[in-house]
């Protein structure tokens, strides 16, 4: 004979076991953690970019407003991706990067966080995301004249207080490059980090100068500045040569663009230009045509 309470010791477990099993989780995933980067060089649709540093930047073109409005992906430099924070999208800027952006149709300047890759269109020179486009006055669909200045100062802090790859080899060599003329010209901003970069020692961070290193996160307070507006004409600018030949040579392959110098009389340059453009549909149209002739380094700047 079974005695009753072996009966019930079972029963009472059961539920027990079974409260252990519905409550036992998978460990929560890693939270994303933004590090430094530069980069390999990378693919993007039928073009190579090659991302350096340049703490100095300042560059003028096209935005646009980035399409994707879901939050939560993860960035390039290992952020999660947010609509409503004021970030964008460069091709070749180390990341993160703090990047003033003006729309050069109604004069109004932001400071956004530059976290990601991008813009896929060779057109367009910065993604928003967008909140840092609708601060801008700039509408999604609709490029907008911008001008951006890289803060060299908090972009620095910034990247000194982030963690950053250790070891990392860009695989340059399997990045292939168009047969383009070549010339010896002086070292860019960021050689010496891509050198030791390529080395395994990964980037060296300067403090600048009266800049404390970063505590904490760089917070961005999302406040406007209101200049006056100032836009300009849109072209189709090739590469700059020091030789009038060389910058001859590549106006044939892009349509019979101009060469224009610049420069003092001791450093005298040439650039080569189409345009000028009413409309950013004919500048995209004009710098497809450049990219189908082999200028792959061609981009619409504004002047």
């Amino acid at each position: 004979m079974t005695r009753p309470g072996l009966l019930l010791a079972p029963l009472l477990l059961a539920p027990l076991l079974l409260t252990g099993c519905w409550k036992a989780e998978e460990p929560p995933p890693p939270v994303p953690e933004a590090r430094y980067t530069v980069g390999e060089p990378y693919r993007l649709g039928d073009l190579w970019f090659y991302p350096r540093e340049d703490f100095g930047l300042v560059e003028t073109g096209l935005a646009s407003v980035a399409g994707d409005a879901r939050a939560g992906r993860r960035t390039a430099d290992g952020e999660v991706y947010d609509p409503a924070a004021l970030s964008a999208a460069h091709r070749t800027l180390q990341l993160p990067a703090i990047v003033t952006v003006t729309n050069l149709e109604n004069g109004r300047s932001l400071a956004v966080r530059v976290n990601d890759r991008g813009p896929a269109d060779p057109g367009r020179v910065v993604e928003l995301s967008r909140r840092a486009a609708e601060l801008l006055g700039i509408a999604p669909g609709r490029p907008a004249q911008v001008r951006l200045a890289v803060d060299g100062n908090l972009s620095r802090a910034l990247s000194s207080g982030l963690p950053a790859p250790e070891g990392s080899r860009p695989a340059i060599a399997a990045a292939p490059t168009a047969a383009v003329e070549r010339e010896a010209l002086a070292p860019i901003a960021g050689a010496r980090q891509a050198d030791r970069v390529r080395e395994g020692r990964g980037p060296l961070v300067q403090a600048a100068v009266g800049a404390e290193r970063a505590a904490g996160p760089v917070v961005l307070d999302g406040r406007v500045a209101q200049g006056p507006a100032s836009p300009g004409l849109l072209f189709v600018q090739g590469s700059s040569f020091t030789s009038q030949a060389a910058a001859g040579r590549q106006a044939a392959r892009m349509g019979g663009a101009r060469v224009e110098a610049f420069g003092t009389a001791r450093q005298q340059e040439w650039r080569v230009r189409l345009g000028p453009f009413s409309t950013p549909a004919e500048a995209d149209r004009a710098l497809q045509n450049a990219l189908r002739g082999g200028v792959t380094e061609a981009r619409i700047v504004v002047d």
